[in-house]
């Protein structure tokens, strides 16, 4: 809401004070000091506080902001407007039965919802309440981060987070560099360097730091993480060194600072300013598609209501219009009631028959329905096989709304790096001229596989093959840009090569240098350091060489391959070339080519990541052309990046081949398995990282999401610049749409076998490109539905190089196509937080990257491959207990109310209740609710084991499947038949006067004794019974707590029908049902008619499902038949969701 304020307050200034006065800039006093008397006014701008809120409610808006959401529910407001007409007219019921129930929802919805947001503000605090140091007065003092305020000079240290957005002014490292991670943030756990600002970087201590005296200039806060544009104004002797600022100065909240001993820095955006609480979405109300569906089942049973009520009112005057009919006299209206305008007494009928049917409105499902996600939501708490012994983590439940929405999946976005890898590079093997090298180390404790059916050093051929595969150890220990940190202290994660007593690890921009590097070092060539611009390696004979770096040719995407020029100590000059197999070979002159791509081939669809070694020795003449030719472009001020890509093109040539890497970035544990389970069930998967394109195509290839017979489409930037944006969609669309016929895939049907699996890539600058509105009236409008059709027909999609509220847009993108599927999206780092929070269910991991997903998610799990469970099971069993929930209740009422409607017929439309009043407030919250929310809470249809095994069967559910308005209209249908042979098998047991007393057939005076009341509860009676008999046949899993609450809530509605007519209760001013249960029971045909009544209420439910089963039925069902016949004896029920171990169970 902020945010919103800000905005108004710019645009008022803007238009108010005249556009050359409104600046859209931000001034910064550095350390609070007022700049110069004489250079610049002095303004103190105000900025918000470091404080972080994700919580939704404060103390004081709790009730009201709570009270709008709940009444926003309709039958929460129904229920509100019935409570408040019983109130003000005379209606045939007491306010009570109506306003018990509301309130008891109301509060236990309250409750409930203000637990879940203080667990959101305790996160805040423990975020908002950690000690920061701040230089002040020259000392480093404590402060807690919400405490922080622009300007203020921070001091961090080495591991520690930055509290929020800051300019670096000086480090630890003499050349004012600083590493950095931004994991967190855009999920690379790559280091990348920062820069302090040239005139204060000398500043090392917090006195000197103290004395600078300067203003900063910059940009008001905007979410781009990478973009940032400023000024800093030095003031030497009063006089102002202007300094230009980029984001290479700026160090982001979130990020983490590594191998620098400390840094200081000022702040420049605190709290929600910063880039990574701008990158957040704001926290919606997430409603699910059960929740839609009943509130729109809600709308009907309103207008069957109105229209009952309706007709009642109506066929009331027609009844009446015969003059010797008038209003009965029990109703005991008065002479001027009966005098008002007949449209005001047909008003308050209406009214009053409204108040007399809105039970068939169920407001205590909404009760049931949020103590059955509440208590549920413990299952997956509790859920042993979802805890990580190694973090020592379980599953977390932060919104119990939408567990049922787990069963209703169909897109899951993933995070790449540490949501599906563990962002751990590993080398596995070389290959030189043909020969296989592996290391002979062990690897996470076990002996590297395979290892012994290939070649080991030390039987490699030949003296010219070992000079061939020394030349090759070396170019690997030399093109690269790896750092050595050599200290006792290993950075978090172990890291290190121990050798001796010193440990030394090795830290780079991109992980897999990293890899190789500590391979050669396995295989016996150590890169020391670099120093003084010469490279230095330990050799198998423990000598150190020494190799003069001469030129670094960068990599980049577009080349995919980067190079050294080296000069060794006897003065030859090399040029080792590495780089991805397509962007080597060709180039390569001689060399064994054929061996070496058969290794690379075959390592690739092991889904090993590849890259090829090539080297080219110097003359002297050629080194000095290319020194001519880099110099050329490095100087050039227009196209540099132009000219230098045409150097590296001239230089990279007449390569001869030495041999290729295989490194593995480790995917998470069962990883590959759980993405293979979620396309059988008929989910697709899309990955959305901010990771380069090659390393996330790699990954995805090792995860199965990519098959070796998928066909990959790109819409890269690479494409769009050779051909325009619309040509490309075009193209990839004609491709798709000619493989499929002209005729999309049905959206959910996951992988069929006898079509081209597509997958496709973008990336984020293309995917901008799509999404941006046509700027004039084109046909760009088209982009997004041509970009919608073509990843409705691709198995996969791979987004890469993904700003974080990019990856918003894509899943809202998907959210809001014609078929609105349901979309999940998960991720570990606070780059994932858009996507998680925009997405129907968010999931955040608890990883090595902080625990902004895990706070800003609706559930966390402790590793990718525990997602499996939660949705082929939990969210599986959810739905299904849920949707029968709905149903039942449904179902439940019309049973309930139905009868009071035909009751009307044959009773002059008087509004006479058929039930007694304790019978009409206890029916939905003690008679029938405990066996219905005990069977929603563990009812299991399939033993878990099944629905692991087989994830086929999630699609029985797909698409919201039992909540389909057919289904909903058998269970109105069969409520109203149950209610009809209830009613009229009373009506008509009573019209034949075949009720016995003591043996002896009634007479006409003691009919009497029989009325209106023993009526309506020989109706009750047969209707407690046949609903809790209907949901004992719909429980395929029985245990003994099945059978306590269902036998247990007849004998209790027994006893308290006993007591509740056997008892004179002083409280009541009348009794109208003393003694009638008793008069009732005590003869012998009201017993056969319940009897009957039950049984021929629940006949044709039995043989509907008899027949339905033999003829047609699900998968579900098949399973169900097999298990019933005794095959799946083994497995015997006995998982149960951890509730229930133990408790002895017997088969339905």
């Amino acid at each position: 809401m902020g945010m919103d304020f800000s905005t108004l307050r710019t645009l008022i200034s803007r238009y108010c004070v005249g556009e050359e006065n409104w600046v859209d800039s931000r001034t910064i006093y550095i350390g609070h000091k007022e700049p110069p008397p004489g250079t610049e006014a002095f303004i103190q701008q105000r900025f918000p506080d470091n404080r972080i809120v994700s919580s939704k409610y404060t103390f004081w808006n709790f009730i009201p902001k709570n009270m709008f959401e709940q009444f926003r529910r309709v039958a929460n407001f129904y229920f509100l407007i019935i409570f408040l007409v019983q109130l003000i007219i005379d209606t045939p019921t007491s306010p009570i039965t109506s306003g018990l129930p509301l309130f008891f929802v109301i509060t236990v919805t309250a409750i409930k919802q203000g637990y879940e947001d203080w667990l959101r503000h305790k996160a805040d605090n423990a975020v908002n309440q950690c000690p920061v140091h701040v230089v002040q007065h020259g000392k480093v003092v404590r402060k807690q981060s919400r405490k922080l305020r622009v300007g203020d000079v921070v001091f961090v240290k080495e591991n520690e987070t930055f509290p929020c957005d800051l300019i670096l002014l000086s480090s630890s490292r003499d050349d004012g560099t600083c590493y950095v991670t931004t994991a967190s943030l855009d999920g690379e756990s790559s280091h990348k360097t920062y820069y302090a600002v040239q005139d204060t970087k000398a500043y090392n201590t917090e006195e000197e730091v103290d004395s600078i005296h300067a203003t900063i200039e910059c940009e008001q806060p905007q979410p781009d993480l990478y973009k940032f544009v400023g000024r800093i104004n030095i003031y030497m002797d009063n006089e102002p060194v202007a300094r230009p600022l980029g984001s290479e100065n700026l160090l982001l909240r979130g990020a983490t600072l590594k191998n620098t001993e400390h840094i200081y820095a000022v702040a420049i955006y605190t709290g929600m300013e910063t880039k990574m609480a701008l990158n957040y979405q704001s926290k919606s109300q997430k409603r699910s598609a059960v929740e839609k569906s009943m509130n729109a089942y809600l709308v009907v049973y309103l207008c069957i209501l109105i229209s009952k009520a309706l007709i009642n009112t109506a066929l009331k005057y027609v009844w009446q219009a015969d003059p010797n009919r008038d209003e009965p006299w029990y109703n005991e209206r008065t002479e001027t009631e009966r005098q008002r305008h007949i449209l005001i007494r047909a008003f308050t009928d209406f009214l009053a028959f409204m108040v007399l049917f809105n039970y068939i409105i169920p407001v205590s499902m909404y009760v049931t329905v949020e103590m059955q996600k509440f208590l549920g939501s413990y299952f997956i708490m509790w859920d042993d096989e979802m805890f990580d012994e190694e973090l020592g983590e379980r599953a977390v439940v932060n919104t119990s709304d939408l567990n049922e929405e787990l069963g209703q999946v169909e897109y899951v976005f993933t995070d790449k790096t540490g949501t599906l890898t563990e962002n751990n590079m590993e080398f596995i093997e070389c290959c030189v001229d043909g020969h296989v090298y592996v290391p002979h180390a062990i690897c996470n404790g076990q002996v590297m596989p395979g290892a012994a059916s290939m070649d080991m050093i030390d039987t490699s051929p030949g003296p010219e093959a070992r000079e061939h595969e020394e030349l090759f150890f070396r170019a690997l220990c030399l093109c690269h840009t790896v750092q050595v940190k050599e200290e006792e202290t290993v950075d978090g994660i172990k890291h290190g090569i121990h050798q001796g007593k010193s440990t030394s690890f090795y830290i780079s921009s991109s992980p897999d240098e990293v890899a190789l590097v500590e391979g050669m070092k396995r295989l016996g060539f150590t890169y020391l350091r670099l120093k003084d611009s010469h490279m230095e390696i330990l050799n198998r004979e423990d000598e150190i060489e020494r190799f003069e770096l001469l030129e670094v040719l960068t990599f980049d995407s577009v080349r995919r391959r980067m190079s050294v020029i080296v000069r060794a100590s006897t003065g030859e000059l090399y040029l080792f070339c590495k780089g991805a197999d397509s962007s080597i070979f060709p180039r390569v002159i001689s060399g064994k080519v054929d061996q070496v791509r058969a290794r690379v081939e075959h390592n690739a669809v092991e889904g090993l990541r590849t890259l090829c070694v090539a080297y080219r020795p110097l003359s002297p003449e050629q080194y000095q052309e290319v020194c001519h030719l880099l110099s050329g472009a490095k100087l050039a001020l227009q196209d540099r990046d132009k000219r230098l890509a045409e150097a590296y093109d001239l230089i990279e040539k007449d390569l001869i081949l030495l041999g290729a890497t295989a490194v593995e970035d480790r995917l998470q544990e069962k990883a590959a398995d759980t993405i293979e389970s979620l396309h059988k069930a008929g989910m697709k998967v899309w990955v959305l990282t901010g990771d380069k394109m090659e390393t996330a195509a790699a990954t995805c290839y090792a995860s199965k999401l990519f098959r070796r017979n998928t066909q990959i489409l790109e819409l890269t930037t690479k494409r769009t610049e050779e051909q325009s944006l619309h040509d490309v969609l075009f193209d990839l669309s004609r491709t798709v749409l000619r493989q499929h016929g002209g005729m999309t895939r049905d959206t959910f049907s996951g992988l069929s076998a006898d079509c081209t699996d597509f997958g496709l890539i973008i990336d984020g600058a293309t995917l901008s490109a799509v999404l941006r509105p046509g700027q004039e009236d084109s046909n760009s409008g088209n982009y997004k539905e041509i970009f919608l059709e073509i990843c409705r027909n691709c198995s996969a999609v791979l987004c890469c190089r993904m700003a974080p509220l990019q990856k918003a847009q894509i899943v809202k993108l998907i959210k809001a196509s014609k078929e609105h599927p349901i979309t999940l999206a998960i991720g570990d780092g606070a780059n994932d937080v858009s996507m998680i929070l925009e997405a129907h269910v968010g999931i955040g991991i608890m990883g090595k990257e902080g625990r902004q997903a895990v706070r800003n998610s609706d559930y966390a799990i402790p590793k990718f491959k525990h997602l499996k469970k939660m949705l082929l099971v939990h969210g599986h069993y959810y739905y299904i207990r849920i949707s029968e929930l709905v149903q039942y209740f449904f179902y439940k009422n019309v049973c309930f109310i139905f009868p009071q409607f035909l009751y009307q017929f044959f009773c002059g439309f008087s509004q006479q209740p058929l039930y007694d009043t304790a019978y009409l407030t206890l029916y939905n919250i003690s008679f029938t609710s405990l066996p219905i929310l005990l069977y929603s809470l563990i009812e299991q249809h399939i033993n878990m084991d099944i629905l692991k095994k087989d994830p086929s069967l999630y699609r029985d559910i797909a698409k919201n499947s039992l909540l389909r308005w057919p289904i909903f209209i058998y269970w109105t249908i069969l409520g109203v038949y149950d209610a009809v042979v209830m009613f009229f098998g009373a009506y008509f047991l009573f019209d034949n006067t075949t009720f016995t007393s003591k043996g002896q057939l009634m007479t006409t005076n003691t009919q009497m004794m029989f009325g209106n009341w023993t009526f309506g509860t020989l109706v009750f009676t047969v209707l407690v019974f046949t609903v809790t008999f209907k949901l004992a046949l719909d429980t395929h899993y029985w245990t003994w707590i099945n059978h306590f609450v269902i036998w247990g809530s007849l004998i209790f509605f027994v006893v308290f029908s006993l007591l509740w007519g056997g008892i004179i209760w002083p409280f009541l001013n009348y009794q109208r049902m003393y003694y009638v249960f008793m008069q009732m029971l005590s003869s012998g045909p009201a017993w056969l008619s319940i009897i009957l009544l039950i049984t021929a209420s629940l006949l044709p439910d039995v043989v509907k499902k008899v027949i339905w089963r033999a003829l047609w039925p699900t998968t579900t069902e098949r399973i169900q038949c097999v298990r019933d016949k005794g095959f799946e004896r083994a497995l015997s029920y006995q998982s149960s969701d951890s509730l229930l171990d133990g408790v002895a169970v017997t088969e339905a």
